[in-house]
């Protein structure tokens, strides 16, 4: 079956926002991540910053690029809640992070956590709504 017949298959909340709208959403978002986790990494390379700082960059870029193939691969509803509680759980961290030396940076996030808050309530009411 293909990936968009099974997760149309699946119990949602009311309030789940249309796959179209969930990919707008992603477009806007993932410029600013380009920019801002690229801005992280440069100035960690160039040693500007401590590489400690970047870790939650790191994690939170991994687990966001793995939660497609987890969620509409593998088709695993448990693991992309769990994946997706990284990907949430990062960005306070990478906010914090780098607050002391660029706070532009950490105020970009913010687009990025509301939407992700969102998200990890969908899923993990979806996972709740499907056994």
């Amino acid at each position: 079956m293909p990936w968009i017949e099974w997760y149309n298959s699946l119990n949602k909340p009311s309030w789940t926002p249309q796959p179209g709208t969930i990919g707008l959403i992603w477009q806007i978002l993932y410029p600013i991540i380009l920019v801002t986790f690229g801005f992280v990494f440069v100035q960690a390379i160039r040693r500007k910053i401590d590489w400690k700082i970047a870790i939650p960059f790191v994690i939170n870029l991994v687990a966001n690029f793995v939660f497609t193939p987890i969620q509409f691969g593998m088709r695993n509803l448990s693991l992309a809640s769990i994946d997706i509680l990284i990907v949430w759980s990062t960005l306070p961290w990478a906010m914090l992070a780098i607050w002391p030396k660029y706070r532009w940076v950490a105020f970009a996030q913010i687009p990025y956590f509301l939407w992700v808050s969102i998200a990890t309530v969908l899923q993990i009411s979806i996972t709740i709504m499907n056994p």
